[in-house]
């Protein structure tokens, strides 16, 4: 499918979307929880009652990022089938049994002078989401953005415009049903890449933007975006298996968290084993039997011939691949020193049942979600209970690990008086 001409002016074209978006806002801040919740359950209902359409587009889809060579890992990305598609309606609709997160308090305090001070949580605005292959994400982050108050832009991958048209049209037709603005999600229905740049300038139309993408995108958002961003540039995870760790857990930890889905952020990219461990071959058999390509130091070569010899840029590669990096480390200090020298603050994971060790490693290793005894592939909003994600978030600021509800919000100082002035 040829792309439109690009004679489109985005920053014109930005604004109109914004204002739209702006005013849809102000109407979801307004209204109750409970009237958003419904509206994801119609956009949930219409997208089961669409998914003809919707696998049909996403197999046109499917057909032409095969034939242009789209990376394996983005292919499954990609790619929607009856369960997919499902799930995504049961996501939508996990968002609307949540709590809602507007008007909470969540503090109050009262000066001595009388005045009483509520912080109250409220929507941050409009919010743009920019992403690749994930169609999902179309309703996913609808989803979010409603039930959290806010009004959301979407921009999509080329790869997946077919879909993301179908996906969005369902959505806001559910939206529509229940008396909710369309306006409340729009989609950016063009590949021109310009609407990208667009985006990123629209400060004052947009509140926040979050990227969700490979490394090009998110480094590109970053580095152009006049907008604050909300996002993870790299998934470069740890499974550290402690010498006091038990050697089933840690042969089935490892193995899941490398090979239960390779291509997810939350894959373990590099595994490191404390000399003192007593059975570091079995996991390394484990993971070659499964098919994982282990690139290692000079003592994990020595532990299995299989291993082939790591090069410096390894530690530092997202793989997002049936590759793993390992290396064999003098203790949790040392861990931590390689995860500090090399990770990339997103997901990292001890093994062991020393809990002294294990609580050293939780409190110095600092990464968005830090884990004891279990699988990085958790890293996930909804093994976490929020619900569908709308991100990981791995900055200092404002939201980290996966970003839901709560992490859409901000808050504000309400203030109330009995006629104080200031002297």
């Amino acid at each position: 499918m040829a792309t439109k001409p690009r004679t489109t002016d985005w920053t014109a074209q930005m604004r109109v979307l914004g204002q739209r978006a702006r005013a849809a806002a102000r109407v979801l801040a307004a209204m109750p929880g409970a009237t958003r919740a419904d509206a994801l359950r119609s956009a949930a209902a219409s997208i089961r009652a669409t998914a003809g359409p919707i696998l049909d587009a996403n197999a046109r889809d499917m057909v032409r990022a095969q034939t242009s060579g789209l990376a394996p890992a983005l292919l499954d990305r990609l790619k929607l089938d009856a369960a997919r598609l499902e799930a995504t309606a049961a996501g939508v609709e996990s968002v609307a049994a949540l709590d809602d997160p507007v008007g909470i308090l969540v503090d109050r305090r009262e000066r001595p002078n009388g005045l009483v001070l509520d912080r109250v949580r409220v929507p941050i605005g409009v919010i743009g989401i920019i992403f690749e292959s994930r169609p999902n994400v179309t309703a996913d982050a609808g989803a979010l953005c409603v039930m959290a108050g806010n009004a959301a832009i979407l921009r999509g991958g080329s790869e997946a415009i077919e879909t993301n048209r179908a996906l969005h049209a369902a959505f806001v037709a559910g939206l529509g049903a229940a008396g909710v603005t369309p306006h409340a999600v729009q989609l950016i229905d063009d590949t021109d890449r310009a609407a990208v740049g667009a985006m990123l300038a629209a400060d004052g139309h947009i509140d926040l933007v979050i990227p969700r993408g490979g490394k090009s995108l998110v480094a590109r958002v970053q580095a152009e975006a006049r907008v604050p961003v909300l996002a993870h540039l790299d998934g470069i995870n740890h499974t550290y298996i402690d010498a006091a760790a038990d050697p089933a857990m840690a042969r089935a930890i490892a193995l899941n968290a490398k090979m239960r889905r390779t291509g997810i952020c939350g894959a373990t990219e590099t595994l490191l084993i404390d000399r003192g461990f007593a059975a570091p071959g079995p996991i390394l058999a484990a993971l070659a039997d499964a098919g994982c390509e282990l690139r290692g130091d000079a003592e994990a070569c020595a532990i299995d011939p299989r291993v082939l010899s790591a090069d410096d840029e390894d530690w530092d590669t997202e793989y997002l691949d049936a590759i793993l990096a390992m290396r064999i480390v003098g203790g949790v200090d040392a861990a931590i020193a390689h995860i500090a020298a090399h990770g990339s603050h997103h997901t990292d994971a001890i093994v062991t049942a020393d809990a002294t060790v294990a609580e050293r490693f939780l409190a110095q290793v600092d990464s968005a979600i830090v884990m004891w005894n279990a699988s990085t592939q958790f890293a996930d909003g909804g093994e976490f209970g929020l619900g569908a994600e709308i991100g990981i978030a791995t900055g200092r600021l404002h939201a980290r690990g996966p970003v839901a509800l709560e992490g859409l919000t901000t808050y504000k100082w309400v203030v109330r008086g009995t006629g104080q002035v200031r002297p």
